[in-house]
Formats: structure tokens, sequence, C-alpha cells
């Protein structure tokens, strides 16, 4: 053995590992600008991972599995947000979808369940107050029930005042809540986590 090897040096050669040097570490992406890309209507995560891994010298980058996980971590990072709970029946969340559809342009009304998920969706020519009243009817009818609760946003057919404790409902709207016996809760404004279910059914339909 070499003289004047000290203890460091010494576990060096005796404990050096099987693969030497190791695997060079991944570049990460710029998960900052990935997600403001998705922030963008129509945009989803396949295209921005697909223009990331061509970046790649090689293509040594995450596969597209790898690649959703590491998102979802980072994107928790951001703001911490209260898991909510949705008993089945208890409340149908309800908007507009921004895209319009072509010839003539149309509002796409989406309501979609609190517990299931499930979703229904009607085109509609404006969003008038008959055509709101009207799409909940269609939602009712394709449900087959009514929940306890609407979860609506502060659009003007339905909401008369938007105010944080509480909102003014218009009266038709309320008619028609009391009709059903449901309940309408409208969304705080700029508060898209009230109605958390409805904006994710909303970029589904517009994909």
């Amino acid at each position: 053995m070499p003289p004047d090897l000290d203890d460091v040096a010494l576990e060096h050669n005796l404990f050096t590992p099987p693969f030497g040097g190791g695997e060079p570490a991944r570049p990460q992406p710029d998960w900052s600008r990935l997600h403001a890309e998705l922030r963008r209507l129509g945009v989803n995560l396949l295209p921005v991972w697909e223009e990331y891994r061509a970046g790649q010298p090689d293509g040594y980058g995450y596969g597209y599995s790898r690649f959703r996980e590491l998102y979802a971590t980072w994107r928790c990072r951001l703001s911490p947000t209260m898991r909510q709970n949705h008993p089945a029946g208890e409340r149908l969340f309800v908007d507009y979808a921004g895209q319009t559809v072509e010839v003539r342009r149309a509002q796409i009304f989406v309501a979609t369940l609190g517990a299931s998920n499930f979703t229904d969706a009607e085109a509609r020519w404006t969003q008038a107050l008959p055509d709101w009243i009207g799409c909940h009817v269609g939602a009712f009818t394709s449900f087959g029930g009514v929940t306890r609760q609407i979860v609506c946003d502060s659009l003007k057919a339905g909401v008369t005042a938007a105010c944080r404790y509480e909102p003014g409902i218009s009266r038709t709207y309320q008619d028609m809540a009391s009709h059903y016996s449901t309940a309408v809760l409208a969304a705080r404004v700029r508060r898209p986590r009230d109605k958390a279910k409805v904006e994710v059914a909303v970029q589904v339909v517009q994909r």
C-alpha cells in the first residue's frame, strides 16, 4: 500500500462505487416558462413536453411520465390548496367555456358534478338569462336529477351583485333554484379555485 494515505484517501480506494463518475444529471426544464405556456387556452402538457424533449441533445431528457411527475411536484410548491370533499349529489359546478365555436359563434355551457366529474356541455347562442336558465334545465335532464347546490361564476345573467359574503342572485335564477329545491352559491370574483371542478371540465371541453 502506498505510504502517506490518510483515512479519506484510503476509504476512497477501498469503497469506490461500481459506476465511478455516475450518470450526469438530466437538464431541468424551465418550469416557470412551461407553466406559463400551460395557462394558454388549448395548451396541454404533451406538446409542451415534446418541445422540451426536442430541445435536448440526442434526445437526452425526461420521458413523458417522469416529466409529468416532476411538473406536478413543482406545481404543488407554488401555493398550498385546501382539499375539497364532494359528496355525491351535493354540488353542481357550472360555467361557460371561453372559446366559441364556428360557423356561427355559440357559447358553450359546461356543468360538472363534484363527486363523479360527470360533465354535460351544451351550445347556446348567448349567455343571456333565457339561455342560462335553459342550460341548467338541460343539465338536470342529462344528469337525471338535481344537486343540493349549484356553484356558478359571477355571470350577469345569474349574479346581479358580486359580493364576497352576500352576492345578489337574479330573481329568475333564484326562482329556478327554488323550483328545483336547490341553492345557488356564487364563487368569489377572481377565485377560480372556488369552482375548480368546472374550470378543469371547461379545459377538457375546449380541447
